[in-house]
């Protein structure tokens, strides 16, 4: 084969692995996104999708139905955050010690009930199957890059525009936004500031769930232990770097995306350099970026603040 058509097959498989590998991401990021908004930090976001991840493959290892997969998800992530939002809105305990603890749980359940419930082989479910859209899919080099994933890599990338439009062109966004900026003008406006933030961390609950599902029953067809490898904390990453703005958020998360795809795509092309290193690369990029490009971030004024009614 031409050395041209090498070269060209291999950047598209990478910007297709990108696409694929930034659903996850953006689920979580924008459930984020909404959650900050409001003044709430979860920063128990890694384990909110490790435990979305969980449910996923459980619901639909018992059901064979990637729709119950995808639900038991959404409620997985639901209920974890709703004790967090308990513990943190209601009760106005620290959200970042919270956040951590969740994360800390979340890994030693899904460990321990993977393991007690599937003591030989761990097994393998049949995934989402992709999907080329019609017409869209067959187009050259555009078709195989964007239009032949599954639904939840679709639905991953629909949810970006929906998210905007919920928070800077509804009545709902504007009190989300105002919950995290002056929640006591929301308060004396006569919205419950703390059913805004409720609402806000469930559905990042469940958005961070369709994240782990679309890791768990998505693309790897199984369950592994600490599954989500620290993408949550490079949800949380992307959110200070997108500003809490939804499109600059979904350009976040390719960045990292394709930082992910290109380390696996060098480890299978036989580098000598260990494996181990080239998988940091999306972690110190994180890292790199948070100490170059967060200068002078403002951040919602009542950030991570508990409310009273006084």
């Amino acid at each position: 084969m031409p050395s041209y058509l090498l070269e060209t097959t291999f950047y598209v498989a990478l910007l297709a692995a990108t696409v694929r590998m930034a659903a996850p991401l953006i689920f979580a990021a924008i459930g984020e996104t909404m959650c900050e908004h409001a003044g709430v930090i979860n920063v128990g976001l890694e384990g909110t999708m490790l435990i979305g991840a969980w449910s996923a493959f459980m619901g639909m290892y018992y059901s064979g139905s990637g729709i119950v997969g995808v639900g038991a998800a959404m409620l997985g992530g639901m209920i974890i955050t709703a004790v967090l939002g308990y513990v943190i809105i209601s009760r106005g305990a620290n959200q970042i010690i919270s956040g951590i603890v969740v994360t800390i749980f979340a890994v030693g359940f899904t460990s321990l009930m993977y393991r007690h419930m599937f003591r030989g082989a761990p097994p393998s479910i049949d995934s989402f199957s992709p999907y080329p859209i019609p017409f869209l899919g067959d187009l050259p080099i555009v078709g195989r890059i964007l239009f032949q994933h599954t639904i939840l890599v679709y639905s991953a990338f629909l949810i970006v525009p929906l998210a905007y439009f919920v928070i800077y062109r509804t009545q709902f966004g504007l009190c989300l936004r105002a919950a995290g900026e002056l929640p006591a003008a929301v308060d004396t406006a006569g919205v419950n500031v703390q059913a805004i933030r409720f609402a806000s961390i469930l559905i990042c609950g469940a958005l961070a769930g369709l994240g782990g599902a679309a890791l768990s029953i998505g693309q790897l067809n199984q369950f592994t232990d600490n599954l989500t490898a620290g993408r949550g904390y490079i949800a949380l990453a992307i959110v200070l770097l997108g500003r809490w703005e939804p499109f600059k958020v979904l350009l976040g998360t390719l960045f990292f995306a394709i930082a992910d795809a290109l380390q696996l795509r060098l480890q299978v092309l036989g580098f000598v350099i260990p494996k181990e290193v080239l998988g940091m690369i999306p972690y110190v990029l994180a890292i790199l970026a948070m100490a170059v490009l967060v200068r002078h971030l403002r951040m919602p004024a009542a950030m991570a603040r508990p409310y009273g009614r006084e």
